[in-house]
C-alpha cells in the first residue's frame, strides 16, 4: 500500500510540474548584443513615477463637481504631454508589472511562484543600461532591479517592510516618505561634489515607487475616500518633484517624465487576475522628447471612457505595458533592454522622422536578436532531419529585411522603414513564440499517454483487490520476462533519442514515465480479458446506462469549475436522492433534514464571490449560532447515558466553546479598531494565533465516539474560520458540517437498503474500533456513488464561496485578525488555510462514511482517485496558450487546481484519519489517583 501511495504521489507531482515546463518555462534567452540608436537622444534624464495599484479610471475620471482627483496631472495631459491607457497582462501583481515596465518583457507565472523579492531569472532592464539609477520606495520591488544590475550604478532607498501596514492610520505616508527623501537627497547633493556631478551626467534614471495607493486600495477599496485622497497626495508630490528638478537643473529642458502604474485593482480591493479594472492602468508622459497633446475631433475605441472622462478631443495613445521600456530607452538614448518584447510607441515621441525611423530600426534589430538566439538554441538540440524552421524568417530572410529597412532610411523613406520595422518585430515575436513552444505537442502527448495509463492501472487495482469480479490467475513467467525486456528496450530507445538531442533532464521524466506505467497495465492483461467477458454477459443497456451516468457525473464536476451555479444544480439533484432511491420511505426524518440542508447549501454557489462586500455582523451572528448549537448538543450529551462521557471530555467542549466565543469577540473588536484607524490590537492578535494553534490540538483530546469527535472537529475549525471570515462565508462550514453529519446517517440507511450490512448504532460507534481489518467488505456498485458524492462535496467545499475561483477573489481583509503588515507568504498561507477548513470537514465525514460502511479507506479512495484523474485529463486538454489572458490563466489554474486537489486529497485522507482515530490522553494520571 505504501509503495502504491508513494508512486501515486510521485506520478501526480510529475503531472503537476509538467504543465509549468510545457506552458510556463521562462521565455528568456541570453547572449544577445545590445542595440542602441545612433542619433543623440532628446533627454539627459528620465523620472519614472509608478503609482502602485492605480486604476486608469480612478486617475482620469472627474468627480461630481467636474474636478479631477489629480489636478496637476490633468493639466499636464491637457497642455503639456501625451496620455493613454497601458494594458497590463495577467498576473496583475506588483513584481510582473514592474518587470514589464522596466525590463520590457512579461514574466512567466512560475517566476511569481518562486518569490517576490529575488530574481528567479536574470534579466536586463532600462536601469541596468542607464549610467546611474536612483530609486526610492518599497523593499519588495527596488532590490530586484538592483540585484539584477551589472556593476554598482543602481542605488535604492527603501523604508522598513513593517511600514506596509493595511491596518495603519494612513498608508499615504508611504508616498510622502518617498517624496520627502527625494527632496532631501537632491538638497544633500549640493554639498557633495561627486553626487552632484553624477546627477548631472547623461542617461540618468530617477525611479519613485509609490505604494500608498495600493495599500489604501487593499485596506479601504478603490472607491473609498482614502484611496482618492491618496491620489491627490501623489498628484501634489509629483508636482513638487517636477518643479524641484526643473529648478535643480536650471530649466534645461532635458528631463523627461513618465507616470504610470504596475496594475489596477478590483472594486473589492484585490488584484492578480484579468478583470479590466486590474489590467487598465494610466500612462502620462511629458517633458523632453515627448509629444504635446494632439487635438482630434473623433476617436474610435470600443469603450466609453473618453466620454466618461471628458477627454474626447485629446488623442488617446494606448500601449502594451512592455512598450514603456523601449519608450524610456529611446528618450534617454540607452540600449533597449536585451529581453524586451515591447514595440516603441512612436506617437509619444516629439522628434524628427529620421530619429523615429532609426529608433524603430534599433527596436526591430533588438527583438530579432532574441529570435536568432532562440532559433540557434533549438537547432542545436534537435536532430537536423527533424528540425522545422519558422518559415517567414528562415535562412536569409532576417538579413534581407534589415537591408531593406536600412536602404529605406538612407533614401529618407522613413514611413516605409517604420512600417517594415513593425512587420519584422511582429514576425520575430511570432518566431520567438514558435520556438518557445516547439516541443509542446510532443511533451503534451507523453503526459496524456501517462495519464491514461495511470488511470487504467488504478481501475485494474480496484477490480483486482477490492471486488469479487475477477478470479486471480497469474500470467506465465516466460511472458512476464518477455514483457519486461520489451518495455526496457522501448525505454532505452527513448532515452537514447533524448540523449542525442541533449534534451533537459525533465524531458527524460516526461517521456520515460509512460513506460513503467504501461508495463504495469499490460502485466494485468488477464484482468482486462476477464472484465471484458463479465461485461459482455451483462445486458448491454445496463452497461451503457451505467457508463453514461458516470460520464455525466464527471462532466458536471468539470462544468462546475467554469460555472459555480452547476454546483447548485448538483445539490438540488442530491436533495432528491432519497426520493429517487426509495430511502425516503425507510427514514423520513433523516431524508427531510438531508433535503433541507442540500437546498440550503445550494444557495452558496449562487452568492457573489467572497470578499466583494464585508459583512461583519453576519460573522458575529454565525459565531453566536455556533455557540447556540453547541449548547443544545452539550445538553443532549449530558442527558445521555453516563458511560459515553466523562467530566474531562466536557471540559474540552467548554474550552472549544470559549474559543468560538473569543473568536467572535476578536472579529468584532478588530473590525471596529481598523474602522477607527487604530490598527490591529495586540491582544486580539495574540488570541487569534493562540486559537489557530489550539484548534489543531483540541479535537485530539475529545472522545472517540463518532458524533462527539466530529462535533469537536467542527467547533475547532469554526473558531479559526470565524477569524478568517469577512461576510456570509462564515455560515458555509456550519451548513456543510450539518450536511456531512446527515450524510453519514443517510449512508447507513443506504447500506441497509441494499442489504450490505447491519445498521450499527451510530451514537455508540467508536473510531478506535474502526480499524479492524477482518470486518472490511468488498466494493459494491453503490460505492462508486459514495466516492462521487465525496468528490462533489470536495469541489463544493472549494468553490462554494468562490475561493480561488481566480487570484483576485482573495480578500486581504480575511487575515486582518492575524496580521495587517504586508507579508505575501504569511497572508497566502492563512488564505490557503481558510480554503482547507471546509476540506477537513468533508474529509473527516468521508472517513466516517468509510469506517461505518465497513470499507478499507484505500478502496473508496482509489475510486476517488480515478474520478479526479479523469477530471484532470479533461483540464489538461483544455489548457490554452491563446485567447485573452484571462482565458489562458483560467485554463491553467483549473488544471493546477485539479492536480493539487488530487495530491491534496491523499494528504487530507491521512489528516482525517489522524483527527478521527487518534487521541491524546492527558487525563490518565488523574484517573489513576481517583
Amino acid at each position: 500500500i505504501l509503495v502504491f501511495i508513494l508512486a501515486g504521489l510521485l506520478v501526480h507531482f510529475v503531472f503537476l510540474a509538467s504543465i509549468f515546463d510545457i506552458y510556463f518555462s521562462s521565455p528568456l534567452v541570453h547572449g544577445m548584443t545590445p542595440q542602441q540608436t545612433p542619433l543623440p537622444p532628446p533627454a539627459k534624464r528620465l523620472v519614472l513615477f509608478v503609482a502602485d495599484g492605480l486604476r486608469a479610471d480612478s486617475l482620469f475620471e472627474l468627480d461630481s463637481n467636474n474636478t479631477s482627483h489629480a489636478p496637476y496631472l490633468r493639466a499636464i495631459l491637457e497642455n503639456n504631454g501625451s496620455w493613454g491607457i497601458s494594458h497590463t497582462r495577467v498576473p496583475t501583481e506588483s513584481r510582473p508589472g514592474h518587470v514589464a515596465l522596466i525590463a520590457g518583457f512579461y514574466e512567466d507565472v512560475s517566476a511569481v511562484a518562486r518569490g517576490w523579492k529575488e530574481n528567479p531569472v536574470e534579466f536586463d532592464s532600462v536601469f541596468n543600461e542607464s549610467k546611474y539609477t536612483w530609486s526610492w520606495g518599497s523593499p519588495d520591488i527596488l532590490p530586484m532591479f538592483a540585484k539584477g544590475a551589472t556593476g554598482d550604478h543602481v542605488y535604492t532607498f527603501c523604508y522598513a517592510a513593517e511600514s506596509e501596514d493595511f491596518g495603519a492610520e494612513d498608508a499615504a505616508k508611504l508616498d510622502t516618505w518617498v517624496f520627502d527623501h527625494v527632496k532631501i537627497f537632491f538638497n544633500s547633493s549640493r554639498s557633495n561634489q561627486t553626487l552632484f556631478s553624477a546627477l548631472n551626467e547623461e542617461k540618468v534614471v530617477l525611479f519613485l515607487h509609490l505604494l500608498g495607493i495600493d495599500t489604501n486600495g487593499h485596506a479601504h477599496r478603490p472607491n473609498s475616500r482614502e484611496y482618492k485622497e491618496n491620489i491627490r497626495i501623489v498628484d501634489e508630490g509629483v508636482k513638487e518633484i517636477a518643479s524641484m528638478l526643473e529648478s535643480f537643473y536650471g530649466n534645461d529642458g532635458k528631463t523627461a517624465f513618465i507616470l504610470t502604474s504596475d496594475h489596477g485593482m478590483t472594486d473589492w480591493g484585490s488584484h492578480g487576475a484579468g478583470h479590466p479594472a486590474e489590467t487598465l492602468t494610466p500612462l502620462i508622459a511629458w517633458g523632453a522628447g515627448v509629444n504635446y497633446p494632439q487635438k482630434v475631433t473623433s476617436q474610435l475605441f470600443e469603450d466609453n471612457f473618453l466620454k466618461e472622462w471628458k477627454l474626447e478631443n485629446l488623442k488617446r495613445l494606448d500601449v502594451n505595458q512592455a512598450d514603456i521600456a523601449p519608450l524610456m530607452a529611446s528618450l534617454i538614448g540607452v540600449p533597449f533592454p536585451l529581453n524586451s518584447v515591447g514595440t516603441l510607441p512612436l506617437e509619444y515621441l516629439n522628434n524628427s522622422a529620421h530619429f523615429k525611423a532609426e529608433s524603430m530600426f534599433t527596436n526591430a534589430a533588438q527583438v530579432l536578436e532574441q529570435f536568432k538566439v532562440k532559433m540557434s538554441q533549438k537547432k542545436a538540440t534537435t536532430l537536423s532531419f527533424l528540425f522545422t524552421p519558422f518559415k517567414p524568417l528562415s535562412d536569409s530572410e532576417p538579413i534581407n529585411f534589415l537591408k531593406k529597412i536600412r536602404l529605406c532610411i538612407q533614401q529618407q523613406k522613413y514611413d516605409e522603414a517604420v512600417f517594415l520595422c513593425k512587420i519584422l518585430i511582429n514576425l520575430a515575436l511570432e518566431g520567438l513564440s514558435y520556438y518557445h513552444t516547439y516541443d509542446r505537442l510532443f511533451l503534451g502527448l507523453s503526459i496524456a499517454i501517462s495519464f491514461v495509463g495511470w488511470t487504467t492501472y488504478v481501475i485494474l487495482v480496484i477490480i483486482k483487490t477490492h471486488t469479487n469480479l475477477i478470479k486471480t490467475a497469474q500470467s506465465h513467467n516466460k511472458e512476464s520476462a518477455l514483457l519486461l525486456y520489451g518495455f526496457t528496450f522501448v525505454g532505452i530507445i527513448i532515452a537514447f533519442f533524448l540523449l542525442i538531442q541533449t534534451s533537459p533532464w525533465t524531458y527524460y521524466i516526461y517521456c520515460l514515465l509512460p513506460v513503467p506505467i504501461w508495463y504495469a497495465v499490460v502485466r494485468e492483461i488477464h484482468i482486462i480479458q476477464n472484465l471484458a467477458a463479465n461485461l459482455w454477459s451483462l445486458p448491454i443497456s445496463q452497461s451503457v446506462g451505467f457508463f453514461l451516468i458516470c460520464i455525466l457525473g464527471i462532466e458536471i464536476l468539470v462544468f462546475s469549475f467554469f460555472f459555480r451555479s452547476t454546483l447548485t444544480v448538483g445539490l438540488v439533484v442530491f436533495a432528491g436522492w432519497p426520493v429517487i432511491t426509495q430511502l425516503w420511505a425507510q427514514a423520513k426524518r433523516t431524508s427531510l433534514i438531508w433535503t433541507l440542508l442540500c437546498v440550503l447549501l445550494a444557495v452558496f454557489p449562487l452568492m457573489p464571490v467572497v470578499g466583494r462586500e464585508a459583512n461583519i455582523s453576519l460573522v458575529i451572528a454565525t459565531g453566536l449560532l455556533t455557540l447556540l448549537i453547541s449548547c443544545f448538543s452539550l445538553a443532549s450529551l449530558c442527558r445521555s447515558e453516563n458511560k459515553y462521557r466523562s467530566n474531562e471530555d466536557l471540559k474540552v467542549y467548554f474550552y472549544q466553546m470559549l474559543s468560538v466565543a473569543l473568536s467572535t469577540y476578536v472579529v468584532s473588536s478588530t473590525h471596529n479598531s481598523l474602522k477607527n484607524k487604530q490598527g490591529l490590537p495586540v491582544l486580539n492578535q495574540i488570541i487569534s494565533w493562540m486559537t489557530l494553534v489550539s484548534s489543531s490540538v483540541l479535537p485530539l483530546l475529545s472522545p472517540m465516539f463518532l458524533f462527539q469527535r466530529l462535533f469537536s472537529i467542527l467547533l475547532s475549525v469554526m473558531a479559526t474560520y470565524l477569524l478568517l471570515s469577512t461576510g456570509y462565508e462564515a455560515l458555509f462550514p456550519l451548513v456543510l458540517a450539518g450536511l456531512m453529519l446527515v450524510w453519514i446517517q443517510m449512508e447507513q440507511e443506504a447500506l441497509q437498503h441494499y442489504g450490505l450490512s447491519l445498521k450499527p448504532k451510530l451514537a455508540v460507534f467508536n473510531f478506535a474500533c474502526a480499524t479492524d481489518i477482518t470486518q472490511f467488505r468488498q466494493l459494491h456498485l453503490d460505492d462508486i456513488r459514495r466516492s462521487f458524492f465525496f468528490v462533489f462535496f470536495i469541489v463544493t467545499a472549494f468553490f462554494g464561496t468562490g475561493n480561488i475561483a481566480s487570484v483576485n477573489s482573495f480578500d486581504p481583509a480575511s487575515v486582518y485578525c492575524f496580521l495587517t503588515v504586508f507579508s505575501p507568504f504569511m497572508m497566502a498561507g492563512l488564505l490557503v488555510l481558510k480554503v482547507v477548513i471546509p476540506f477537513v470537514l468533508v474529509s473527516c465525514a468521508f472517513e466516517a462514511v468509510q469506517v461505518t460502511a465497513q470499507l478499507s479507506s484505500k478502496s473508496l479512495f482509489l475510486i476517488v482517485l480515478v474520478i479526479s484523474d479523469i477530471m484532470a485529463l479533461h483540464f489538461f486538454f483544455l489548457v490554452k496558450d491563446y485567447g485573452s489572458w484571462l482565458d489562458i490563466g483560467t485554463s491553467i489554474s483549473h488544471y493546477v487546481l485539479v492536480m493539487s486537489l488530487t495530491i491534496f486529497m491523499m494528504l487530507m485522507n491521512g489528516l482525517a484519519q489522524l483527527l478521527t482515530t487518534k487521541r491524546l490522553d492527558l487525563s490518565r494520571r488523574t484517573k489513576h489517583h481517583a
